[in-house]
């Protein structure tokens, strides 16, 4: 059973350990910032490190716009450590092993084989303002974030 998140609901809190092995939560940021949440399939596959990659190249823009970026996949700690490292990602990538957080947002599968590539930007107050969906429009998670933060600075 997947839960169905609409813009507009309330972003469902969770707790996931970052590469670093800190515990991060949703509700850190409540009150404080923006953020952009984006489920990814895999460290190091090719979608994934390309939209990783415009995330970290667009990264002072998300900062400037008052946003945290986080991104979230089924890999471990030390994959997220890697992955972050060579690719010199400045922002928190979380290990969501069990796939828990991933059903809480609704984020199944695409093509009916892939973890889902999805974006969320949930503004200070836990309100969810964008769902952006494609698993082959990767640096388009971007833009499409880039476009709401702007609205509701």
């Amino acid at each position: 059973m997947s839960n169905k998140i609409e813009i507009g609901s309330k972003a469902p809190d969770f707790s996931l350990p970052d590469q670093r092995g800190n515990r991060v939560n949703l509700s850190d940021y409540l009150g404080k910032s923006n953020m952009v949440i984006y489920f990814y399939p895999k460290d190091e596959s090719y979608g994934c490190t390309k939209e990783a990659c415009s995330f970290r190249d667009n990264y002072e823009v998300f900062k400037k716009s008052g946003a945290v970026v986080i991104g979230i996949s089924s890999d471990d700690i030390a994959s997220h450590q890697a992955f972050a490292a060579n690719h010199k990602l400045p922002f928190l990538l979380l290990s969501d092993k069990d796939k828990t957080v991933a059903e809480k947002y609704g984020v199944g599968k695409s093509l009916g084989i892939l973890p889902g590539r999805v974006t969320f930007v949930i503004d200070k107050k836990g309100i969810v303002r964008l769902m952006f969906s494609s698993q082959l429009n990767f640096e388009k998670h971007v833009s499409e974030s880039l476009d709401i933060l702007k609205k509701i600075e």
